[in-house]
């Protein structure tokens, strides 16, 4: 039985999750405050962690960073704020996803479930082509150069790094990205998205070493990597 570590403030959203996680045969401990959730972390261990962004004692960017460096396990915010800052600002400190409140219970239980799944699969550190991964730190380098990615184009990426040695149908990609930014992610956008990573990513965009398309298919990792 996985045990899932809420950090929650909100009374009675922290009351509806743990109905919701318990239903589907979750253990679950909820702190309600920054200093809370660092004493339970000290005597529980735990297979996940749910954090909210705005805590009454501090932020949880900062648990995050704590609970990386204790369990290393992978961390899903639950954030009210839309912005792509606060998200970039999540990943970067090592969260492994995110959800934007009001959400779905459903979608919230497959992110845990997808999550929990690629937990110990992903390596903490990519390489191809010159382009380095820190999946730990969430740290992306071409060329020894950091570039950002924004928030989905960062969870795309990802899924190829996960996915290595696997053609990822297009139907694929726009389960995992789905409403990833708060916003609907369609066949056509999902091209645009493509085309944006591998001006990021690849030396040529227009010759894509790393990103390859399998035409009628979808795409695939090229090359070999680390």
């Amino acid at each position: 039985m996985k045990h899932i570590f809420l950090v929650e403030d909100d009374t009675a959203i922290a009351k509806n999750l743990i109905l919701l996680l318990s239903s589907e045969g979750f253990t679950v401990t909820h702190s309600p405050t920054r200093s809370e959730a660092i004493t339970a972390l000290s005597h529980n261990k735990f297979d996940l962690s749910l954090i909210d962004i705005s805590l009454p004692d501090g932020n949880g960017f900062t648990v995050c960073t704590e609970i990386k460096e204790a369990q290393n396990i992978p961390v899903i915010f639950l954030t009210a704020y839309g912005d792509e800052g606060s998200v970039v600002t999540g990943l970067n400190m090592g969260a492994d996803d995110y959800i934007t409140k009001p959400f779905r219970p459903r979608e919230l239980i497959a992110r845990i479930k997808t999550a929990l799944r690629k937990n110990g699969h992903s390596m903490p550190d990519f390489q191809i082509h010159g382009l380095n991964v820190d999946t730990t730190k969430g740290i992306v380098k071409k060329d020894g150069e950091e570039i950002f990615l924004s928030a989905l184009e960062y969870r795309l990426l990802l899924v190829f790094i996960n996915n290595p040695k696997s053609i990822i149908t297009r139907g694929t990609l726009l389960d995992e990205l789905w409403d990833a930014a708060g916003e609907f992610v369609n066949d056509n956008t999902l091209t645009v998205y493509i085309k944006r990573l591998r001006k990021k990513i690849e030396e040529d965009p227009t010759k894509p070493k790393i990103i390859l398309t399998v035409r009628g298919t979808g795409y695939r990792l090229g090359g070999t990597y680390a």
